[in-house]
């Protein structure tokens, strides 16, 4: 009665496994005490934004996959409408072709019953004695006599045999119509088919020039790139030869001195010109040495006599301050003896207190069940 054995849904039973796997890694990451903080769930977040995300960009490509299909179908169902309204139009100009060649008024069975000229060519009223469309009242004949039995019998077999050949005659034409109908049809139908093919064979080739096209301005672009790199590297070759051989014939390594005079006096050189000092400007600079060396002498005896005093006051602040320290050491020690009594007094207290509660108030001790309810769950 009841359909029991259902078919699963994978995508929801993966959706609960994931939401499962989610809140045991919570409940991890919340009931460790080493790793727990207090606040903002910032992996959760993080994975939540990139789930969110993740489902955006599926559902983007979800929507591009669609809305490209119903281009693609909407582009065949015009073809197919298109095609359809050919047809249409192509029948239609057969059935009416047909009709004007073969379905004229005149051409039917039931014509004499409604044909406008029907009193222009109906015959007199009476012919003969004999005609037999004179009736009973006309007082030519009587009941039962039949005296153009023969000529009338021999006038519906001929008349039951034309329309036998009439309506043969018909179904031929009906049927030769209905070949040439589908005959059209099937030469429409390969027409169009041709024609398909024929578009994409254009498309194809069109496709391909255009590849091609492509190819070659890549290869004229590449060759353009490799001839000015090889122009560019021709350059690079030819400034360099040229700065080497500035180098070799300029006054750098040729040691020119005229040309490290600065032009802003004869105190000053161009740095990157300079070969050296003369003998003179030597002489100079070793007497300046001297005299830094006996300026450094000086400073160095009156830093030394500042070292001494330096060391004599310091060992008296040394001395003051081991005193001081002496002193705060005995002080310390008392404070620490009065601490240690005071803390004894205070854990006699909390014992007493303890065992007070313990065998006094507390008399109902919690079990392990109770402690057990909590921290269960992270929600």
């Amino acid at each position: 009665m009841y359909k029991l054995d259902l078919p699963v849904d994978y995508k929801e039973a993966a959706a609960i496994e994931r939401r499962r796997n989610m809140e045991e890694q919570r409940k991890s990451r919340i009931f460790n005490a080493k790793s727990r903080t207090i606040g903002v769930d910032v992996q959760a977040l993080q994975q939540q934004i990139k789930d969110k995300q993740q489902q955006e960009s599926y559902e983007r490509r979800r929507g591009e996959a669609f809305a490209a299909d119903a281009i693609r179908n909407d582009k065949i169902s015009q073809l197919l409408e298109k095609r359809q309204e050919t047809d249409i139009i192509e029948l239609n100009r057969a059935l009416n072709e047909f009709r004007s060649l073969h379905q004229q008024p005149d051409s039917r069975r039931e014509f004499d019953l409604y044909d406008p000229d029907y009193l222009k060519k109906d015959k007199p009223a009476r012919v003969s004695d004999d005609d037999p469309r004179c009736g009973i009242s006309s007082i030519q004949k009587f009941e039962g006599e039949d005296l153009n039995s023969k000529a009338r019998n021999k006038y519906q077999q001929e008349q039951l045999r034309e329309w036998s050949i009439e309506q043969q005659r018909e179904r031929d034409q009906a049927r030769r119509n209905q070949q040439q109908a589908d005959h059209l049809y099937e030469l429409k139908m390969r027409e169009l088919d041709q024609r398909a093919m024929e578009l994409q064979s254009a498309e194809e080739e069109c496709r391909r020039n255009i590849n091609l096209a492509t190819t070659d301005y890549n290869n004229a672009l590449a060759r353009e790139r490799s001839e000015r790199e090889r122009l560019h590297k021709q350059q690079e070759l030819d400034d360099n030869m040229t700065e080497i051989a500035n180098h070799v014939f300029g006054d750098v390594l040729t040691e020119n001195p005229a040309v490290a005079q600065s032009a802003f006096g004869p105190h000053r050189v161009i740095t990157d010109r300079w070969k050296g000092m003369s003998p003179q400007q030597l002489e100079d600079i070793r007497k300046q040495q001297e005299k830094q060396r006996l300026e450094k002498e000086r400073l160095a005896q009156e830093q030394n006599l500042r070292d001494l005093e330096h060391d004599r006051q310091r060992l008296a602040n040394a001395r003051a301050a081991m005193l001081l320290e002496r002193e705060q050491e005995r002080k310390r020690e008392e404070l620490q003896r009065r601490l240690a009594d005071e803390n004894r007094r205070l854990a006699q207290e909390q014992t007493s207190h303890k065992d007070y509660l313990d065998k006094e108030v507390y008399t109902n001790p919690p079990t392990a069940a109770y402690f057990g309810q909590f921290n269960t769950s992270t929600r």
